[in-house]
């Protein structure tokens, strides 16, 4: 029986010295001694874009610069981070801060500190600024200048964090705001479609966006193709009695665009260069999300973030009318009931 109690005894030991042990090892954290160093104190952070349609981090692979902005729990500006190197690629990167004890709220922007930027701040933060005084614009130039057209992608993400003794470790979570829109015109009956032939246009309102990523009223702007031409998809075989087969030449042109909201009615116009005939004149979101109906269980707008990437196919008749029955999205044929243009 003694020997039981004593076992028990010199357990309760063990677990309290051990216990001792860990408080000696972070001593210097507690300040137990003087003439140790205190603690290091701030917080480390990992960057992740996983929000997009593999679900997967993309980070490494698409953000090529970075921007920190750092403010405390009242919302006063306190600190910037910039980093424009290689190690954002590595995928267990981390921005590790010194920063005194209080909560903290970061902004963080991915594609803005890059040469070829094509966003930018309205006002650069300094002392006394607000977090909610945060805006972000697209250059006026990236409608202008034709080499500026194709947006360089642009990422968004928040924190709020407690800092800590070691570093607290936190991720901001990344969203993309720019968008790739690949338009594609065919003749229903085969041949060749100029792409010299037409027009492309997109217009919407969404250059301006507020310190939580939402979109601003600006007034609306009008995107046009950073590049256009010809691509062979296949072969028709011509006439009846014929059986020399004809190449099937589409025209292809190729957008870019800010973050597409719900909020908001972005229109996809083609004309014909010739007499400036309208082609096709469409709401170009609710053409986008007819295919999210069928295939995805989340929200409009989730999908509209998360889908940055698309390709539309139209069906021209002979005449140069669309065959509005049906386009193809991203390789989905999605066939048109009652949709209002």
């Amino acid at each position: 029986m003694q020997s039981k109690k004593w076992n028990r005894y010199s357990r309760s030991i063990s677990r309290a010295f051990l216990a001792l042990l860990a408080t000696v090892a972070l001593s210097s954290c507690e300040r137990i001694f003087e003439d140790l160093a205190p603690c290091p104190h701030g917080v480390s952070l990992r960057f992740v874009y996983d929000y997009n349609m593999e679900y997967a981090n993309a980070f490494p692979a698409q953000v090529d610069c970075l921007t920190l902005y750092i403010y405390d729990d009242e919302d006063n500006y306190v600190d910037t981070r910039i980093v424009t190197g290689t190690e954002l690629q590595d995928e267990n990167y981390r921005m590790t801060l010194d920063l005194e004890e209080g909560d903290y709220h970061f902004v963080a922007y991915g594609g803005m500190a890059c040469e070829q930027s094509s966003f930018s701040l309205q006002e650069t933060p300094k002392a006394g600024s607000k977090r909610t005084g945060l805006s972000a614009r697209m250059d006026a130039d990236c409608l202008t200048t034709p080499e500026r057209r194709r947006l360089h992608d642009m990422f968004w993400g928040q924190l709020t964090l407690r800092s800590a003794d070691l570093y607290r470790e936190g991720t901001v979570k990344m969203m993309k705001n720019t968008n790739s829109i690949r338009i594609v015109l065919q003749q229903v009956t085969g041949g060749t479609v100029k792409a010299e032939d037409f027009n492309f246009e997109i217009t919407d309102d969404n250059t301006l966006f507020s310190y939580d990523n939402d979109l601003l009223p600006n007034g609306n702007i009008t995107y046009t193709p950073w590049a256009k031409g010809q691509a062979q998809t296949g072969v028709s075989i011509v006439g009846p009695d014929q059986v020399v087969p004809q190449p099937v030449e589409v025209a292809y042109a190729e957008l870019s665009t800010s973050r597409l909201m719900t909020k908001n009615a972005p229109r996809l116009v083609v004309k014909r260069r010739a007499d400036s005939r309208i082609v096709i004149d469409f709401p170009l979101n609710k053409y986008l999300l007819l295919m999210r109906s069928d295939r995805y269980e989340m929200g409009d707008q989730e999908y509209l973030d998360r889908e940055s990437r698309w390709t539309l196919f139209f069906f021209l008749q002979s005449d140069d009318t669309w065959l509005n029955t049906r386009i193809v999205v991203n390789d989905w044929v999605v066939r048109i009931n009652n949709v209002e243009l």
